[in-house]
């Protein structure tokens, strides 16, 4: 472990990131930048005296290079958490390892992920011994027993030659619910275990959000024997803790996790209880009564408030009978429980879920909370949501002294924090507590141009988005394709995928159009790369964490302004809510977190001092509404323009640019 320095040493920082440093030997066409430095010596303050930094770093700025040469200079342990898994993959394979040799120090680094990432050794053999695999199933299963005999991490990201989304991961990985701990026959070469030990050992130590927050409320994967021995925790893509953070100071759970115990069941059962025929046929029955639940909601993607449903007599009965058939089963699994560790597992598990929808369907007001449903496929999820994270996350803020680094390019409104800062619960009014925002050094004056087309109508217009659409044609011709049309629904995404389409056809134009649904994320991404004049018709996946630099992408267009539908039941609770208590809502938390929001979307435009291109906003509301002013000087100082012309002017000045770079 690497010695802590004193409080009263502060590295040298321009000595790594001037513009011939440390850094600069190690990261190519590496470029010293002013807002990046300022980031760095504010984070070793912090980390120095314990403080918390709230720091909105501008696109291009460099945060990660910005916290991460403090923090390892610093020394001591570092939890760093970032949005998503390919996001851990990407600071653990590449920038620790570029930063850690720019400054010779021997930091040993860990990778920590949720152990559904990781192969199980229990339920890879029970799954081998199964006979009604498909023959995709049997394929991937002779590739991962291969790989768990030879990886030293199991980490299924290792094994590219199986789809991640492949479902016979589901069946070869363990989950809270179905690890048997120390109980299980492979716990001395268990992978999770592994990783853990590693982890408790590690200098930094790099988590996602969703893992850190499982660990905080479950004291599950490990985390919790490593946030009392940390002296650092850093939040990447902070701007998502509010949303991921709700979701785990919540409750939930879903008939998915119903069918997965009756698998369960049905696999112990063959294993164990053969004699015992009885629970299988109540596994069965059990899971047919958890698919009657979910077909009395016939839409799907979609959320209600519990009265909504909770009336519904349909609703009700199933949830009965769900509960009644879970009851038998639960009494069967006791009876058997010590036949096996999995019988016993699948018991406790049986026995939790009931008393989850009990307390779910309970008519019992619980305060600060609001019960709701999601639908989706095939899966429905009983949720119950705190309306504030703010209490319950301050205590982890004050539980003990470390440092605490939340950054994003995307947390204030015009440089205000109060919205980010009172959904987190960090008191700005301690002077323990800074704010700093950092513009993004590219030239957006130049680089870019807003514009926002006129003539369109009010977003509830039932033509809105064909409208949007059409008013979007001149400017794809004019940029040659090379476009995300950004949505926000995966109705409206659906809707222009379909109008382009007679569009492009009607006008012979030869730009590939791709759709979100069409392949994964980095698929897509690849994709779009490589036809250079194609037009990306995403929704909430394409907002954040998509990274095209170059004119592969030189147009953004957004639908509308991303306000969250009011219908949402989690969102008309808050709202409820603040007005109670005499606030204004709109002003105080959907307006900023459509901001937030829009300044994601918008932040795909330029990711480079060369890059240039065109944002198109097609929402009226952005000009005829008092709030719009407050949006657009919250997003890059870009020219603006409600005029066609000037934007095809500026594609042609863009298009003789590009050219000129190519001859030359």
């Amino acid at each position: 472990m690497m010695a802590i320095l004193p409080i009263s040493f502060m590295p040298n920082l321009e000595f790594y990131f001037a513009a011939d440093g440390a850094l600069a030997q190690f990261v190519p066409d590496y470029r010293m930048r002013v807002q990046q430095l300022e980031m760095a010596q504010m984070v070793a303050e912090t980390i120095a005296e314990n403080r918390i930094l709230i720091a909105e770093a501008g696109t291009g700025t460099g945060k990660t290079f910005a916290y991460l040469v403090p923090a390892l200079l610093a020394g001591g342990k570092v939890i760093l958490s970032t949005g998503t898994k390919t996001q851990q993959d990407q600071l653990f394979h590449r920038d620790i390892q570029t930063v850690r040799a720019a400054l010779k120090l021997p930091v040993k680094v860990a990778l920590l992920k949720g152990r559904a990432n990781y192969v199980c050794h229990y339920h890879l053999r029970r799954t081998l011994q199964e006979a009604h695999t498909s023959l995709d199933d049997k394929k991937y299963l002779q590739l991962i027993e291969r790989y768990a005999s030879t990886s030293r991490s199991g980490d299924k990201s290792g094994l590219g030659e199986v789809p991640e989304n492949a479902t016979i991961w589901q069946q070869v990985t363990s989950t809270r619910e179905n690890c048997l701990g120390s109980e299980c026959s492979n716990y001395k070469e268990c992978f999770v275990m592994q990783a853990r030990k590693q982890a408790i050992s590690a200098d930094v130590v790099v988590v996602n959000h969703h893992l850190f927050f499982a660990d905080v409320i479950l004291r599950d994967e490990g985390l919790s024997e490593l946030l009392p021995t940390c002296n650092t925790v850093i939040f990447d893509e902070a701007h998502q803790l509010p949303e991921i953070a709700s979701l785990f100071f919540g409750e939930s759970v879903s008939t998915g996790q119903l069918l997965e115990l009756a698998h369960e069941i049905e696999t112990e059962g063959l294993l164990s209880t053969k004699d015992f025929v009885a629970l299988p046929e109540a596994a069965l029955a059990m899971e047919k009564a958890a698919r009657d639940l979910r077909l009395t909601i016939e839409e799907e993607n979609t959320r209600l408030p519990l009265d909504a449903v909770i009336q519904n007599p349909e609703f009700r009965e199933a949830l009965d009978e769900l509960l009644e058939r879970l009851n038998v089963l639960t009494s069967l699994l006791e009876s058997q429980a010590e036949r096996s560790e999995g019988l016993e597992n699948c018991w406790q598990r049986a026995r939790e879920i009931v008393f989850d929808i009990t307390r779910w369907a309970s008519q019992a007001e619980v305060e600060g909370f609001v019960r709701w449903i999601e639908t989706f496929r095939y899966v429905l999820q009983l949720n119950s949501t705190p309306l504030s994270i703010a209490e319950v996350f301050n205590k982890q803020l004050s539980a003990s002294p470390r440092a605490w680094i939340f950054t994003s390019a995307t947390l204030s409104v015009r440089g205000d924090f109060s919205h980010y800062n009172s959904e987190m619960g960090l008191n700005l009014e301690l002077s323990s507590v800074r704010s700093v925002c950092w513009e993004s050094p590219f030239d957006f004056a130049n680089q870019a141009l807003l514009y926002v087309p006129t003539g369109l109508p009010e977003p509830a217009n039932h033509k809105y988005t064909e409208k949007v659409v059409r008013a979007a044609l001149p400017v794809l011709k004019a940029s040659r394709g090379r476009a995300f049309f950004l949505c926000t629904s995966l109705r409206a995404m659906q809707q222009v995928y379909t109008v382009l389409l007679e569009l492009f056809e009607r006008e012979k134009l030869d730009y590939p159009l791709l759709l979100q649904s069409q392949g994964s994320r980095s698929d897509m991404l690849e994709r779009f790369r490589n036809m250079g004049n194609a037009v990306l018709i995403g929704s909430q996946s394409f907002w954040e964490g998509v990274d095209v630099r170059g004119e592969a992408l030189s147009l953004v267009v957004i639908d509308k302004l991303p306000f969250a539908s009011p219908d949402d039941p989690v969102l008309s609770a808050r709202i409820e809510k603040l007005n109670k208590e005499g606030r204004n809502a709109f002003m105080e938390y959907q307006l900023p977190r459509a901001v937030i929001n829009l300044k994601q979307g918008v932040g795909r435009l330029i990711r480079d001092e060369v890059d240039r291109g065109v944002l198109m906003i097609c929402d009226p509301r952005l000009i005829t509404k008092s709030y719009g002013k407050r949006i657009w000087q919250s997003l890059p100082p870009m020219k603006r323009t409600r005029d066609l012309n000037e934007v095809e002017q500026f594609f042609l000045l863009n298009n003789e640019i590009v050219e000129a770079g190519k001859i030359n």
